[in-house]
C-alpha cells in the first residue's frame, strides 16, 4: 500500500533529503533519540490520514501504491459485512468492518463501493474513501499492546468471513499449521486455538501436538481435558506473549501497513533473531509493509538472513542536525558473515552515535572506563553514546573502522605508536580504513619512512622509553604534524608510545591485561572514596577531548558522503 517514503532529512547537512522504494520490510536503526520512534507514529498518523501533519518531524512525503479494479475489488469482498438490523445503506455503498488486532476492536465503515474503487486507482489524490479504507490496515504495535494480542476473542459466524484474527486461523488449517511450527521451533510448545469456552477462542500452548483436528477444534471430552492440559497462553511469559502475538498478528490478521517499535522487547536475544527471520520469511513474498524500529542487531541479522528484501534506514540527530542514510545490505553481511566483524559485535554500532576501536581488550576496558568517568563528572571531554569494541590486533583495528564508516558511522581508531613501524600493505590499512585520499598516501607512507629512520637512529624502543619524546626537535615536530594529519581522518595514535603509558603516575607496572588490572586497583572503585581518580588536565583525558573533537566535528573527514 506505499511504495515510496521521502524524508526531511540527507546523509549529512546540506545533502538532498532521503527518498527510497519501499520493500516489503523498512527497519530503521540509529542511536537513542535519532527518531527511530517518532517516524513510525508519523508513518502511521500519514497512513491513516493519507496525508502528513504541520508537526511532523522526520516524514516527509508518502507514495501510495495503486490497486487494479480486480485487487480492490477482491480486498472489498473479504471484509464486506451485511448490515445491522435497520441500518440505513445507501445506494450503491458497501459495509466494510475489520478487527483491529491492536485493540480488538472492531473497524467499521459504510463506503461507496465505486468511489473506492476508483481513489485506490489512484490513491495519490488523498480523497476519504481510500482514507478510511487503508485506515483498516494499519496497525502500529507498542510495548503494551503487544502483549494483548492474543486475548480471548469471541468466535463469530465461522460461516463468514471471519470476525478476527484467532478465527481466521481457527478455520485456515494450513496457516494455523504453519503459526505452530514457528511457536513449536521456538518455546518447544504446540500452539492451538482453544474452542472449549463456547463462542470464545482462545490460544493454548500444549506439551503435546493435538491427535487431530478434531481433538483441537471439537467440543467433546477429548478435546475439554486436551485444553485443559494446556497452559492459556494468556498465564505464559511476556516474552512469550509477545513473539507468539506478533506472529499470529502478522500472519492471520492480515494489517497491509504494520509499524512494530522495538520488536525485541520482552526476548532472549536468540528469540529476537527468530522473530526477525520468521517475519522475514511470511512477508517475502508479499505486498504488505513492515516499518520497524529497533536497538537490537539480532533482529536485524534474523531479518536479513530471512533472504526478504528490505530497506536499513539509519537515522541520527546529534546538534540540531539530522541526517538519514539507507545502508546498503551487502555491507550489513559483510558485517554479518565476517568471522572477525562479527565476533567483536560491531554489528552494534548501528545503534550507536559514535565507536572507537582499539587493539586489544585491554585497551577497550581501559579507554572506556575513562571515557566513563569523563562523563560521570560531566566533563565535557567525554563522549556520549559512544560504543566502545576491540579488534585483535592494530592492522585489524581498521578492518572495523573500515566498513563502519562506509555506513556513515563516525569509528576512530585508537593504535600505540607502533603502527609507524611497518610500511607498505601494513601503513595502507589505516590510510585505506580511514578514507584517505588515495593521492595523498604516497606522502603519508614517505613520511613514515622518515620517522621510522629517526626512531631507529634515535637507539631507543618507541613503544616503550616514551614515543614521540626520544626524537630530536626537528623529527620530534615532524611526528607530531604526521600524527596531526592522521587525527583529522579519525586515526589516533598514542604519542607516548603505548596503552601503558597512561597514568604513568599512579606507578602500575607490567603489560596487557596484568597492567589494565594494576591501574584499575591503583585508580580505585568507589566514586565516595577519596582515592578514587577523577579526571584531571591532560594525560589520556586530553587524548580523549581530542576523539571527541573529531567525532563531534560536523565537516569531519574520512567519512564517505
Amino acid at each position: 500500500m506505499i511504495d515510496k517514503i521521502q524524508l526531511k532529512s540527507g546523509s549529512s547537512a546540506g545533502k538532498p533529503n532521503l527518498q527510497f522504494d519501499v520493500s516489503p520490510i523498512t527497519i530503521f536503526v540509529g542511536p537513542n533519540n535519532s527518531g527511530k520512534s517518532r517516524i513510525l507514529i508519523e508513518l502511521e498518523n500519514y497512513s491513516r490520514r493519507t496525508h502528513g501533519q504541520a508537526n511532523d518531524l522526520v516524514l516527509e512525503n508518502l507514495t501510495f501504491s495503486s490497486f487494479t479494479q480486480e485487487e480492490i475489488e477482491e480486498e472489498i469482498i473479504k471484509i464486506e459485512t451485511v448490515p445491522a438490523v435497520g441500518e440505513n445503506v445507501s445506494p450503491g455503498n458497501v459495509i466494510l468492518s475489520k478487527i483491529n488486532p491492536q485493540n480488538n476492536s472492531a473497524l467499521r465503515q459504510q463506503f461507496n463501493k465505486q468511489g473506492l474503487i476508483n481513489e485506490a486507482q489512484n490513491p495519490n489524490q488523498r480523497q476519504g474513501h481510500y482514507q478510511g479504507f487503508l485506515n483498516m490496515y494499519t496497525m502500529r504495535l507498542d510495548g503494551t499492546n503487544r502483549l494483548n494480542l492474543l486475548t480471548e476473542q469471541v468466535a463469530g459466524d465461522l460461516q463468514k468471513t471471519p470476525a478476527n484474527h484467532l478465527a481466521h486461523l481457527f478455520i485456515n488449517n494450513e496457516l494455523r499449521a504453519k503459526v505452530r511450527r514457528i511457536i513449536h521451533d521456538a518455546f518447544d510448545k504446540y500452539y492451538v486455538v482453544d474452542p472449549t469456552n463456547i463462542g470464545k477462542l482462545r490460544v493454548r500452548l500444549s506439551d503435546r501436538a493435538p491427535i487431530s483436528e478434531r481433538e483441537e477444534k471439537g467440543w467433546e471430552t477429548e478435546s475439554i481435558n486436551f485444553h485443559k492440559e494446556a497452559l492459556e497462553i494468556t498465564n505464559a511469559s511476556d516474552g512469550v506473549k509477545a513473539f507468539s502475538g506478533i506472529i499470529t498478528t502478522l500472519l492471520a490478521g492480515d494489517p497491509k501497513i504494520t509499524l512494530i517499535d522495538e520488536p525485541e522487547a520482552f526476548l532472549h536475544p536468540s528469540l529476537s533473531n527468530k522473530l526477525g527471520n520468521e517475519i522475514g520469511k511470511s512477508l517475502r513474498a508479499s505486498k504488505k509493509r513492515l516499518f520497524v524500529s529497533t536497538h537490537s542487531s539480532n533482529f536485524l541479522m534474523g531479518c536479513i538472513q530471512s533472504g526478504s528484501p528490505l530497506n536499513i534506514v539509519r537515522l541520527t540527530y546529534k546538534n540540531g542536525v539530522a541526517t538519514s542514510r539507507i545502508l546498503p545490505k551487502d555491507k550489513i553481511l559483510k558485517l554479518m558473515r565476517n568471522p572477525l566483524l562479527r565476533s567483536t559485535g560491531v554489528l552494534n554500532g548501528l545503534f550507536y552515535e559514535s565507536v572507537i576501536v582499539t587493539e586489544a581488550d585491554s585497551d577497550r576496558a581501559f579507554y572506556q572506563e575513562i571515557n566513563e568517568r569523563l562523563l560521570a563528572n560531566n566533563d565535557v571531554r567525554g563522549i556520549s553514546n559512544c560504543l566502545f569494541i576491540n579488534a585483535q590486533n592494530k592492522q585489524t583495528v581498521w578492518d572495523i573502522v573500515h566498513p563502519l564508516r562506509e555506513l556513515g558511522i563516525p569509528a576512530a581508531g585508537i593504535v600505540d605508536i607502533d603502527v609507524l613501524k611497518e610500511g607498505g600493505q601494513v601503513f595502507s590499512k589505516p590510510l585505506n580504513g580511514t578514507f584517505i585520499p588515495e593521492p595523498s598516501h604516497q606522502a603519508f607512507h614517505n613520511q613514515r619512512q622518515t620517522m621510522k629512520t629517526a626512531f631507529d637512529n634515535s637507539g631507543q624502543n618507541m613503544k616503550r622509553d616514551g614515543g614521540v619524546e626520544i626524537l630530536d626537535d626537528a623529527n620530534k615536530e615532524a611526528c607530531n604534524n604526521l600524527l596531526n594529519q592522521l587525527e583529522e581522518y579519525g586515526a589516533f595514535v598514542v604519542r607516548n608510545g603505548e596503552l601503558e603509558s597512561w597514568l604513568s603516575n599512579l606507578g602500575a607496572t607490567g603489560h596487557g591485561s596484568k597492567w589494565l588490572i594494576e591501574v584499575f586497583e591503583k585508580m580505585g572503585e568507589n566514586p565516595e572514596d577519596a582515592n578514587y581518580l577523577t579526571p584531571t588536565s591532560g594525560d589520556v583525558w586530553d587524548f580523549m577531548d581530542k576523539i571527541r573533537g573529531w567525532i563531534d566535528n560536523p565537516n569531519k573527514k574520512g567519512i564517505p558522503k
